[in-house]
């Protein structure tokens, strides 16, 4: 029995996956990311970057990927690094598929967005084959529009709903190396949304607070977001949102 119990923390049990070498999930260490605010296609700086936030103490670096210069530039990137990269995609499949051909470990995309479904399992193929995870990135800022109509606004059981109907995407497609995040710039629409989520799926929680603002302001909205969660045992992988100064977002944290 615990000395003192009132400072247990119960952390909801969860699927392992694997983020490069990084297991996330399950009982183990909860992972700290951030993310570089270089141009990708700047390798140097990126490399520096990110060799710095490494050194600061983050477990996992997501680095952006808007065009094709930059996804494939990973490939160099990732021969002078020794932390897992997550490329961040938005809307263009081929993208992702660079990107896993390149050396990332893990995927953010929103299956929704990526296209027609024949796109969706080019992407997935391409997971598989390059031993490359997926974090399934739901936003309340883009929501699909037949959840918008049904909701009216972004709302917690908006967000899930989106979080649920893209994770079948992937599952009907065999894909399970998968992990969700369901944030928003409103911490309270947040910390809802990932509290109902933690109680419809397994699936290892990405926590963040999107769009946290500057080193002050965002320390304080990220702290009181993913510091609620995670009392309650919810949580995997936490990102605190200071994209104007990513190494101190992790000395913040570590």
């Amino acid at each position: 029995m615990s000395i003192r119990p009132f400072r247990d923390i119960n952390r909801r049990k969860t699927k392992v996956i694997s983020v490069g070498k990084v297991k996330v999930g399950g009982d183990n260490p909860i992972s700290v990311q951030s993310m570089t605010n270089t141009l990708t296609t700047d390798i140097k700086a990126t490399i520096k970057q990110i060799n710095e936030i490494h050194m600061e103490g983050a477990d996992i670096v997501r680095v952006s990927c808007p065009d094709e210069a930059s996804s494939k530039a990973l490939g160099e990137i990732t021969k002078h690094i020794d932390i897992p990269v997550v490329a961040d995609i938005h809307f263009h499949f081929k993208r992702a598929i660079e990107a896993a051909e390149n050396g990332a470990s893990c995927l953010r995309i929103n299956p929704g967005n990526i296209g027609s479904r024949d796109k969706i399992k080019e992407v997935i193929k391409s997971a598989k084959s390059n031993n490359c995870s997926i974090r399934v990135g739901v936003n309340a800022g883009s929501l699909e529009k037949d959840i918008l109509e049904k909701f009216k606004e972004p709302c917690p059981e908006a967000l899930v709903e989106s979080a649920l109907r893209n994770i079948k995407i992937l599952e009907d497609e065999d894909f399970f190396n998968l992990k969700v995040s369901v944030k928003s710039s409103d911490v309270f629409l947040s910390i809802a949304a990932y509290k109902q989520l933690s109680k419809v799926t397994d699936y290892p929680l990405h926590l963040g607070i999107t769009e946290a603002g500057g080193f002050v302001p965002g320390s304080v909205k990220s702290s009181i977001g993913l510091g609620s969660l995670l009392l309650d045992g919810i949580g995997d992988t936490i990102r605190i949102s200071l994209s104007d100064n990513p190494v101190e977002e992790v000395k913040n944290w570590k």
